[in-house]
């Protein structure tokens, strides 16, 4: 999928074809049309890595549920702080979204977005007291006005019949409902958005291609790209450089030999699924049920009872379980962790390392789980379980951020950095979760860090406004504009 026109200077050159790139690129043409965009791929199809449903992507995450982003201090109460952040960012994507559809670049929704309850789940004393403290605590504010907090079976059991039948009676359960969750096929978003911007004469879309050398020349940046299908490889120049390409990026960033890049590191993380391939089970499932995470697992790990909706048809998942592997992207080398140790990162991957040797230790006994052994994972959220309706898949590889600190020596984030170049002239999304759900607010952050000029102009604050009508604006404090603004977006993307 290419238009025919080879350019050799370009304004803009994106890297991965993967949620981030696909929206970072769809924003620049509507700010400044005709910008001349290139956009290189190295697979032969869009969307296959972290942005495909089947691997990473899937939930919206807007911390309804995931109860990684609420954690308990030690005094007992629970900090929200992230899980408003997380809300604030994806209300601002679905004013994105809406966009898109109100302006007819996308014409159904239902091709990316569904509505589908978020709840949290969890059994025993201390877990049952805590999720109350985060109910407490959450419903307070108006991103999560509407949770709804249940212990009595009867509840349960008409919210999730699969996780309540075959349960010990009188067990000591909990959950937590938010009606207005969605679920969300990134894959699908990323080949609509890119499809949209593919018409214009002025963006060139390259898949089978492969980013090989990024390096300086002048006030521009020079790129070699190899075609893999005839082998034959060209040089283009760019003003401004975006490497979105998920776990690639840390390599391309090295290359890149920014100051900035000095001290990066990544540690890739490997995921499976337990898929339903029983039609009968699927359908009485309507959720997107999360736990948990077991002590010393890493927060992406945290399992869920997953409903999804790929390619409009309905789909059970469990897990992930997370694995190990030196690949950085699902289909990339067995060589990318060693090639990116560097000088100027070894002793921040080194102190990391042992800083983290529990998760190290965890990841071994999930690599050497039998499919027994992740069934006895599932049996907690599906007492009445049967080996024969499941499968195993494999899900994306996400490489998380390893990087200096003064204190520490390096440490190992679990969220999304953006990496700049001072002059803005190159950027690099590193990390993994929240990734996708909170994609658009993070390359408007990207904008106005790399176009600031361009970006404070009349012309630029007008369109930004009319993309994402709250733009300068506080969702999180503006109870009023949040709520009307989640209203809108509702109707518009079909899921009220």
């Amino acid at each position: 999928m290419s238009n025919t026109n080879q350019n050799s200077e370009v304004d803009v050159i994106l890297i991965g074809a993967g949620i981030m790139s696909a929206t970072l690129g769809f924003m620049l043409q509507q700010l400044q049309p005709g910008l001349k965009i290139e956009l290189f791929e190295r697979l032969d199809v869009m969307a296959a890595e972290s942005s495909d449903a089947m691997n990473n992507a899937g939930t919206g995450h807007s911390a309804f549920c995931e109860l990684n982003y609420t954690p308990q201090l030690p005094d007992g109460s629970v900090d929200i702080s992230k899980a408003i952040k997380i809300a604030d960012q994806f209300e601002i994507s679905k004013q994105f979204w809406a966009y898109l559809i109100e302006n007819k670049f996308i014409t159904n929704p239902t091709s990316f977005i569904t509505k589908v309850p978020h709840m949290s789940f969890v059994w025993g004393d201390e877990n049952v007291d805590y999720l109350k403290k985060r109910y407490n605590a959450l419903s307070g504010h108006h991103f999560f006005a509407g949770m709804e907090y249940a212990e009595d079976a009867a509840t349960l059991n008409k919210w999730i019949p699969l996780v309540m039948e075959g349960r010990a009676e009188g067990e000591k359960v909990s959950a937590t409902r938010m009606d207005i969750g969605t679920d969300v096929n990134f894959g699908a978003l990323t080949i609509e958005l890119i499809d949209s911007m593919n018409k214009s004469a002025d963006v060139n879309v390259s898949l089978s291609h492969d980013v090989t050398n990024v390096k300086r020349k002048g006030d521009k940046w020079q790129l070699t790209v190899k075609d893999l299908k005839t082998g034959n490889s060209r040089k283009l120049t760019a003003s401004f450089i975006f490497v979105g390409a998920g776990g690639g990026a840390l390599h391309l960033l090295q290359k890149s030999g920014i100051p900035e890049s000095k001290g990066f590191g990544g540690f890739p993380v490997s995921g499976q699924w337990l898929v339903c391939n029983n039609p009968q089970i699927i359908e009485r499932h309507q959720a997107k049920v999360y736990g948990k995470a077991s002590v010393g697992s890493p927060p992406m790990s945290v399992p869920h009872l997953d409903t999804r909706i790929i390619n409009g048809k309905k789909s059970l998942l469990f897990g992930p379980y997370a694995g190990f592997s030196t690949r950085f992207l699902k289909q990339g080398s067995l060589w990318d962790l060693f090639a990116s140790i560097k000088g100027n990162n070894i002793y921040p991957l080194m102190k990391a390392g042992i800083d983290n040797i529990p998760l190290t230790k965890y990841l071994i006994g999930q690599v050497m789980q039998s499919q027994d052994d992740r069934l006895k994972a599932l049996h907690d959220y599906y007492p009445n379980v049967k080996k024969e309706d499941w499968k195993l898949e494999f899900a994306g590889q996400r490489v998380q951020v390893i990087k200096k600190d003064p204190k520490r020596g390096g440490v190992l984030e679990f969220g999304t950095e953006v990496v700049t170049a001072a002059d803005g002239s190159i950027a690099a999304l590193l990390g993994a979760s929240p990734g996708a759900s909170t994609s658009v607010p993070i390359m408007v952050q990207l904008i106005e860090r790399c176009f600031k000029d361009k970006a404070k102009t009349p012309e630029w604050q007008a369109k930004l406004k009319q993309m994402i009508p709250s733009y300068g604006q506080s969702l999180a404090k503006d109870t009023t504009l949040a709520n009307s603004t989640r209203e809108h977006t509702g109707k518009v993307l079909g899921i009220v």
